[in-house]
């Protein structure tokens, strides 16, 4: 990626390369994870990617990268003073993609929609950012520290009420495609907001802030972050769409399979009382015998004979008996 430094620091609206860039290239990471977990959706590779403690983390980290981004912009934004029309109309964008996520997820998954996602949190975090900015900077990192620990310092049986869900400080992690509450999230906003004030308050003349893409990657992430939201709303669908295909020629992969499999029997085992360590090595018996005696795919199926069901006893009897390493 190659760059001039010859442009202004800051364009009309308070647009900077350098952030959108930024944008960009945390956008580009959500399409990486989104891709990741509609291949884990469409069972099409092994891993479950909503419950894997790195790509938890890798999400986290988009997130709050967004969110970092969004305190920046409104700092960009309003460098010259608050302008009513573009700031609400930026608002009502936001707002209305966000209530649409939320309108669409209750009719496909009415189990797991989206009631306060990323979205909903850059809404109602655009709004009370605005009473950080003239705040002294000090001020703004404290409460951003605070914001950031809140869940941890603060969470209580009270907030469990669904009212107040989308405040972050409920006990229990709710049921849902995408959680992104208030607390800690805002700390992200806030530290943003810090950020960029400390910045062009002691770096405004610095060459990086004059950054400007020559080369097709950089031009591309500044494209990309300029159309954020659009792109955000589109990948997704397109995805799901693209991948859908490809599960419908191929099917479920053998490794997803096994793990859907020993993950509904380790739940039964557990259920029952038993250790969960010996629950896995049981499942784990009982799925290497099915293959090794040629019972695996009509177990998957469900279409074991009733000699195959004699020869099922027997193994997990064989398997429930089998010590622990």
């Amino acid at each position: 990626m190659t760059a001039r430094t010859d442009m202004a620091p800051i364009g009309p609206g308070g647009r900077l390369p350098l952030v959108d860039a930024a944008r960009g290239g945390a956008l580009a990471a959500m399409i990486v994870y989104h891709f990741a977990w509609d291949l884990s959706f469409y069972d099409l590779i092994a891993t479950e990617i909503a419950t894997s403690r790195p790509w938890q983390i890798f999400a986290r980290a988009i997130a709050g990268s967004f969110l970092a981004l969004v305190g920046v912009s409104l700092v960009l934004a309003t460098r010259g003073g608050l302008r009513p029309r573009p700031y609400l109309r930026r608002l009502a964008l936001v707002t209305g993609a966000a209530l649409a996520i939320t309108a669409v997820t209750r009719i496909a998954l009415p189990d797991d929609f989206i009631w306060f996602g990323i979205l909903h949190c850059i809404a109602v975090s655009s709004v009370l950012g605005l009473a950080f900015l003239r705040l002294p900077v000090s001020i703004v990192i404290v409460a951003a520290a605070l914001a950031l620990a809140a869940p941890g310092l603060f969470a209580h049986p009270a907030f469990d009420a669904p009212a107040w869900r989308w405040l972050g400080l409920m006990t229990y992690f709710p049921r849902t495609n995408d959680y992104v509450p208030l607390l800690p999230w805002f700390g992200m906003v806030l530290a943003g907001i810090a950020l960029a004030r400390l910045v062009l308050a002691r770096a405004a003349g610095a060459s990086f802030l004059r950054w400007h893409p020559s080369g097709r990657i950089g031009r591309t992430l500044v494209w990309t972050g300029r159309r954020s939201l659009a792109v955000y709303l589109v990948h997704q669908p397109l995805l799901l769409a693209a991948l859908y295909g490809v599960a419908a020629v191929a099917g479920p992969s053998p490794a997803a399979v096994t793990r859907e499999f020993l993950t509904a029997c380790e739940r039964t085992c557990v259920a029952t009382g038993s250790d969960t360590s010996r629950c896995q090595v049981y499942c784990a018996c009982i799925a290497d015998r099915l293959k090794e005696d040629g019972l695996w795919d009509s177990v998957i199926a469900n279409r074991v004979t009733s000699s195959g069901q004699d020869a099922l006893t027997r193994i997990t009897r064989d398997c429930d008996g089998r010590d622990l390493p």
